[in-house]
């Protein structure tokens, strides 16, 4: 009984912590920081986008068809504040194989800060620290100029208070890229996989997902538009929107809100080669956080990104709701440019 009640109270409050949008499906809050992902990128459009082809090294977390022998020696760093002493880092390398295909490595580390231990009758007994590792492999091919495939695997370690557990999962993607219509499609089945070592007796899925991504400018206009399709292994995703807060909660299952909370929506301006700022909305994001204290900004991302000799900046900012302002920060580089 003790140890339920110690696993179910480091969860939910290791869950409250990230952002609502992320959480998908029938999965256990254990494992739902896979979907965060940590590149300005995808964070600056939404919170996910699979098909935005570009050089920046820690895109490939979110799919591993967009790495690619282009990406010589490369370097990636990203850091990612959320609420309170919510703090998430990682780094990632990835290096050319052959003319045609290219792997990379990469460690991911989440943590949730200092939170109160009771038993169960609510005694306090200490603090802990919740924290979850991601430690990832990824390899892809091009199978032909324009088709690239990927996979990655995951080794996953939690660690709330005294209990761990262990898991291994599977990314599988491939995009399709026309670069003379500066098109890309991707298809990406994310988290296959489960637990090696449990918590406790009970059995925590991943939240396996299958996600679809189009990415494209029109003409010499400098924008690219991308529109996400995820959580697309089940269609009902119901919320309550409780309004002014005073009223009775109503249940929101219609079709058109079936659909929106499945897709997001990104926007890229890309005026060079060395700048772009993106903006993106997440609308399963905002109405997670339908209540009378969401911000009017909630569902809203903005990145940007600025290359400035043989790196690359980039930042993206959030806020869900009122009391929550995310901030991610990424560099990437390359050893090879140091080397010429």
């Amino acid at each position: 009984m003790k140890k339920r009640f110690y696993i179910s109270a480091a969860l939910g409050a290791a869950l409250a912590w990230l952002p609502s949008g992320v959480a998908a499906g029938d999965s256990s809050p254990a494992y739902n920081f896979l979907n965060i992902p940590s590149s300005v990128t995808s964070y600056g459009q939404g919170g996910l986008n699979i098909s935005t082809v570009n050089d920046d090294v820690n895109n490939i977390d979110v799919n591993p068809a967009l790495l690619g022998p282009e990406m010589e020696q490369a370097i990636g760093i990203n850091y990612m504040h959320y609420i309170g002493g919510s703090n998430f880092a990682g780094a990632r390398f990835a290096n050319r194989a052959t003319d045609r295909s290219a792997w990379s490595l990469g460690l991911q580390y989440f943590g949730y800060g200092s939170m109160k231990a009771a038993d169960e009758t609510g005694v306090i007994t200490g603090e802990f620290s919740p924290k979850d590792l991601n430690v990832s492999a990824a390899y892809s091919h091009d199978i032909t100029d324009r088709w690239r495939g990927g996979v990655a695997l995951k080794f996953l370690y939690s660690n709330y208070e005294e209990y761990s557990a262990m898991a291994i999962a599977t990314d599988l993607g491939v995009n399709y890229y026309d670069p003379e219509r500066d098109l890309s499609l991707s298809l990406v089945v994310a988290n296959l996989g489960g637990q090696v070592k449990r918590f406790t007796d009970s059995y925590d899925r991943l939240p396996i997902d299958v996600r679809l991504g189009w990415t494209q400018s029109f003409g010499t206009f400098p924008v690219r538009f991308s529109v996400t399709a995820w959580n697309l292994t089940k269609w009902k995703l119901p919320y309550y929107e409780t309004g002014d807060g005073v009223e009775e909660p109503k249940l929101k299952d219609g079709f058109g809100s079936n659909l929106f909370r499945h897709l997001i929506f990104g926007i890229d301006f890309v005026p060079s080669d060395k700048f772009d700022i993106s903006l993106g909305y997440n609308y399963k994001t905002r109405t997670d956080m339908s209540t009378y204290s969401r911000s009017f900004l909630s569902g809203f991302s903005l990145g940007a990104s600025l290359k400035v000799k043989m790196f690359g900046i980039g930042v993206a900012l959030a806020q869900p709701h009122s009391g929550a302002t995310t901030f991610m920060f990424n560099l990437s580089t390359s050893i090879s440019d140091f080397m010429r």
